[in-house]
């Protein structure tokens, strides 16, 4: 009754059932590691037996692939800027006065111009019957320069008669005439352009370069002065300390269309225009009303 050992076994295995250790030590290679079991051989029609073994308990850690893919970088393209968005771009651009002016021609200053800027300068601080009270008459104005007078041709065609008014002024502490400015070097300028028109009449410097409020409320206590050339924040503090009395003041004149280096006039600098409102507002005003003072624009 036993079996005969004479004869191979494996010789009578069917077809597609592992023959050798060889094949199985090929089959396990080639199976998946992270399988837990091998499958189980076919067995013959006796019953045959399993030649898989079962994998071991914990399973070992997958070997990654050499050609895993890598994570690709993702990057954000901006979207190009279409001919419409540069356009609204140019439009939201704010214009500047230099490049207003340098496309237009210079225009003489008019009395309707100062009108203008002291009501858009008074409109958010004053009511409608104040602005109407700050409002000049168009009596008190002279003759606006035209771009062609030199400082000296303009002072003598709005006061023909001043060789008169300086014999006969005499006050202290008082001009006869005002010549308002940006800056104390376009004061030096205008004193040396206008030697034709004041002849022998005392001239005195009314700005802040190198000279102290004190020093110049000494100046005008000394000796009468017929002109006064400055800028409107030193004219102001001298009347706000006392040492100015602006009562015998009889012109007042801006230079209003001079441009600085910017193109700008005195009355584009927001500083200078709030310090020339505030002058106004010490007498002159009231000065221009009751007709005793008048204004030019140079």
């Amino acid at each position: 009754m036993a079996d005969d050992l004479g004869d191979d076994w494996w010789e009578n295995q069917p077809a597609g059932a592992s023959s050798s250790p060889e094949r199985e030590r090929r089959e396990h290679r080639a199976a998946p590691v992270c399988a837990l079991t091998w499958e189980s051989e076919a067995s013959d029609g006796e019953g045959g037996r399993d030649v898989g073994t079962t994998q071991q308990d914990t399973a070992p850690v997958p070997v990654l692939s050499k050609k895993t893919k890598q994570p690709m970088e993702c990057f954000l393209v901006p979207p190009k800027e279409t001919k419409e968005d540069a356009t609204k771009t140019k439009k939201r651009r704010k214009k500047k006065i230099t490049d207003i002016l340098a496309k237009s021609e210079p225009k003489p200053g008019t009395p309707e111009d100062l009108q203008k800027l002291m009501k858009d300068y008074y409109s958010s601080s004053r009511s409608v019957i104040e602005l109407e009270e700050l409002k000049l008459p168009d009596s008190c104005f002279l003759k606006c320069n035209d771009l062609t007078h030199s400082l000296s041709s303009y002072l003598k065609e709005i006061c023909p008669k001043w060789v008169k008014l300086r014999k006969n002024h005499t006050e202290k502490k008082s001009v006869l005439m005002l010549i308002i400015c940006s800056s104390a070097i376009r004061a030096l300028e205008l004193m040396r352009s206008m030697t034709a028109f004041r002849g022998d009449s005392k001239v005195m410097k009314l700005f802040a370069k190198h000279i102290k409020v004190q020093e110049q409320v000494k100046l005008l206590e000394k000796r009468a002065v017929h002109l006064g050339v400055g800028t409107p924040g030193r004219i102001k503090e001298l009347v706000k300390q006392g040492g100015l009395d602006l009562n015998p003041l009889k012109f007042l004149v801006f230079d209003w269309n001079w441009r600085d280096q910017k193109l700008r006039r005195m009355m584009d600098i927001p500083e200078i225009r709030k310090e020339v409102f505030e002058l106004l507002e010490m007498g002159v005003l009231s000065l221009c009303k009751s007709e005793s003072l008048k204004l030019g624009l140079f």
